[in-house]
């Protein structure tokens, strides 16, 4: 098959996150599985475009500003044309659709060219009541209700998409997001420096004011800890570092910056425990890539997929408070029989529950049947 996905923006930064990181692992697992594959995208970053993410061919314009708004307003003229050629040979579409222009775009191609089309909202279409959201919503509702599926990751995703696409909208279908299980089992395990690792923009939602906080706990208790946050700035970083400075911790906790990919992988693969303090994240692709790397796990119960990781006993599921964060994290410092316990069932958690192969199987029949 011939499979187009559209997606808002590929950055060296990782700056949309989730979807992205999606798109392109699902496509690479389809492509190894014998299918031509594409990405149609904006790019922003310090140097030109890649023509390919790993295996996955890249079709990319910059990015612009066109409307206020982090992500909603980017968009570039030509990227019209590059997805009405791109779809013009799909046999399938998949779009990764969030409230911003290049959804609406790629909806409306889809429509023009007559495509049948699954759309995938990572979360991100919930109800809105603003004036603006709902003038853009009189736009993309009715172009989002055209697809023949949409792919949502929980039960709130659902409860939320049901609400604003309504009766007329499209089955809603549950699909996990997934990741590639680490080669030949478990990854490496050994002996690993006492850091504690933050990796995710630094926004309100992700909370790495609450990080910073537990760090100065866990300090008190095993003093040689060291914290590294990693990600783009999205207007915490002055409240970091102010926390840093009244907390004494200059030395103790350091800021790193946004990660490309690679770097981001070796992050986990250093790192003796992953820490994401994040409300209402939907199914935050860092905890599978943590797992993935043998890092153990500390998450909040609003992660969406806290349940099933605790059933499993595969990451430590906290109420979010510093306090409860920092007594997983020193357990884990200072258990090595806790640490590896958390590696293997996190392993385990990911070649049955959240391994990209099964997803794609999935994807695939999804594919044929449209």
């Amino acid at each position: 098959m011939r499979i187009v996905h559209v997606v808002t923006l590929v950055s060296d930064d990782g700056a949309y996150g989730g979807p992205t990181s999606v798109a392109t692992g699902q496509l690479e697992e389809c492509a190894a599985r014998g299918h031509e594959v594409t990405l149609v995208s904006l790019w922003r970053g310090r140097s030109r475009a890649p023509k390919t993410i790993g295996a996955v061919p890249l079709r990319t314009r910059p990015a612009r500003s066109l409307l206020p708004g982090r992500f909603t307003g980017l968009m570039h003229p030509l990227l019209v044309k590059d997805l009405w050629h791109a779809m013009g040979r799909a046999d399938v579409v998949h779009i990764h659709a969030g409230r911003d222009l290049v959804s609406l775009t790629a909806l409306a191609v889809a429509a023009l060219r007559r495509k049948r089309f699954l759309a995938q909202t990572h979360g991100m279409v919930e109800p809105r009541r603003a004036l603006v959201a709902r003038v853009f919503d009189s736009l993309y509702l009715p172009l989002l209700r055209r697809a023949r599926g949409c792919l949502v990751l929980t039960e709130r995703e659902r409860r939320s998409l049901a609400e604003v696409v309504g009766r007329r909208g499209p089955a809603l279908v549950n699909l996990p997001n997934g990741v590639r299980p680490a080669r030949g089992g478990a990854a490496e395990q050994r002996q690993r420096p006492r850091e504690v690792l933050f990796l995710a923009r630094l926004h309100p939602r992700k909370r790495p004011d609450a990080f910073v906080e537990m760090a100065a706990l866990v300090h008190r208790r095993v003093p040689d800890a060291r914290f590294m946050l990693y990600g783009a700035d999205e207007g915490l970083l002055p409240t970091v570092r102010r926390l840093i400075d009244a907390r004494g911790l200059r030395g103790v906790v350091s800021y790193g910056g946004a990660l490309e990919y690679a770097e981001a992988v070796r992050a986990y693969a250093k790192a003796a425990v992953y820490v994401l303090p994040s409300v209402d994240e939907p199914f935050p692709m860092t905890v599978l890539e943590a797992m993935t790397a043998g890092t153990p796990v500390v998450c909040t119960d609003t992660c969406g997929m806290a349940e099933e990781l605790a059933r499993r006993e595969a990451a430590v599921v906290t109420d979010g408070s510093p306090r409860a964060m920092a007594d997983a994290v020193c357990e884990l410092l200072l258990d090595e029989g806790r640490r590896a316990a958390l590696v293997t069932a996190g392993h385990r958690a990911v070649e049955e529950a959240f391994s990209i192969h099964a997803v794609t199987d999935r994807l695939e029949e999804m594919y044929r049947a449209l």
